[in-house]
């Protein structure tokens, strides 16, 4: 019974011992769970709008805006800017004579805005 006794101190006395170190591999898991976590997403490419198109009728055009009619509803006016694409194509058209009044045209835009993505038609020729 002495020799159980001894063994059963021992044990007690090496648990002990063993459970006030710290084990290493604790505090380096700790470590490594406080390092930032860093995600990369991939962000899918913007496609261009497709956009509406509209039938109208010129009532007025410079080289800044574009005032229409709908072909179908007269009383229905809309104001255009230009992209910057249909920009440089406008200062052309402007400089050899410009939409006139009445003229048929095509604009494509995006709903709920007022910039004309694509416009197509031949101006009238100037009087």
């Amino acid at each position: 019974m002495k020799f159980n006794r001894a063994i059963a101190a021992l044990t007690l006395l090496a648990a002990m011992t063993v459970s006030a170190v710290p084990a290493r591999a604790q505090v380096a898991e700790a470590a490594a769970v406080a390092a930032p976590i860093v995600v990369h997403t991939l962000t899918p490419k913007k496609k261009a709008p497709s956009g509406t198109w509209l039938k109208a009728e010129v009532l007025h055009a410079d080289d800044n805006s574009m005032v229409v009619s709908e072909q179908g509803n007269e009383r229905v006016i809309h104001t255009f800017t230009y992209s910057d694409s249909v920009k440089a194509k406008m200062r052309k058209i402007v400089d050899n004579g410009n939409y006139q009044y009445g003229d048929k045209i095509k604009i494509q835009y995006t709903p709920g805005q007022t910039v004309a993505l694509k416009i197509h038609g031949k101006p009238s020729k100037s009087s």
